[in-house]
């Protein structure tokens, strides 16, 4: 009988964990996926990883993605029209040369700016500002970023303007965000669009910040945007602290996405929208 009862107990055993097994698994890798979901996933320039950044190919593309925002660098014009455009020359990204604010809006338009990443992009314009809202507001987020604003006296005014115009300005739009690394420019904004969340960008030189100067980006800043690489589960937990999120910049690697994820951050800035979701964590 005891010998029996041995089997017995090995048969029930293993039939058990048949069933046991997979479901632990299973609750496991579906509470990894509804963490990653959560993580607010920021097109780096549009879908840039894809298509020529800041050109509505790249924005399409990130709306495609589903990708949440779309992160765009704001210029001006020599006569004060704001583009969406990253570098403050148009050297790299177009096959034009010289300081963007040299440029008449009907001249930098006439600018080919996506022939540098592929043929199929030839043809592409630099877009405008109230061109970018106009085509994307409702249907994905926008983090707008002031480039190099102590360039273009009145830009925060212009950006104000443009959007107060189209009630975009509101207390329940949680979709439209302002950053600069200027972070005076930040202030002014945010006296003119108390309402918008703003974010104070920060580059690998403020990876010894202090609970102090975090307490005092927080009197008017919503969010903390650094580099990647000074991000440690330490500062996350003191952004947090200070009342603010966290969206580091900037992601073109599966590996540096998934060490984002597991430190706690809030949004992800990337090329690759594909790599901030759908992917199991690395253990």
């Amino acid at each position: 009988m005891k010998r029996k009862f041995t089997i017995f107990s090995l048969t029930a055993i293993l039939f058990m964990s048949m069933f046991t097994v997979p479901v632990v698994a299973t609750s496991s890798e579906m509470l990894t996926m509804q963490q990653q979901q959560q993580i607010v996933n920021v097109a780096h320039r549009g879908a840039s990883g894809h298509a020529p950044e800041n050109t509505l190919s790249a924005f399409d593309k990130a709306l495609e993605m589903k990708a949440d925002y779309i992160e765009i660098d704001v210029q001006m014009t020599q006569d004060g029209e704001l583009v969406v455009i990253h570098d403050t020359t148009v050297d790299r990204t177009t096959n034009g040369t010289g300081a963007v604010g040299d440029y008449t809006l009907n001249e930098i338009q006439q600018l080919d700016a996506g022939s540098w990443f592929g043929e199929e992009f030839a043809g592409e314009r630099i877009p405008t500002f109230e061109e970018i809202i106009d085509r994307y507001r409702g249907k994905i987020g926008i983090l707008i970023e002031l480039k190099s604003p102590e360039q273009y006296p009145g830009v925060e005014e212009k950006v104000a303007e443009a959007l107060i115009k189209r009630n975009m300005h509101k207390p329940n739009n949680s979709k439209i965000i302002l950053q600069s690394f200027n972070h005076e420019s930040v202030q002014r904004s945010k006296e003119l669009l108390p309402n918008i969340p703003h974010g104070v960008l920060a580059g690998l030189t403020w990876a010894d910040i202090t609970d102090e100067q975090l307490a005092q980006f927080a009197t008017y800043a919503d969010y903390f945007n650094p580099n990647m690489n000074i991000v440690t589960d330490e500062l996350v937990d003191r952004v947090h602290f200070a009342g603010m999120k966290i969206f580091p910049y900037t992601v073109r690697a599966q590996e540096q996405a998934d060490n984002l994820f597991k430190l706690g951050v809030d949004g992800i800035v990337t090329d690759f929208p594909e790599y901030v979701y759908k992917h199991p964590v690395k253990k």
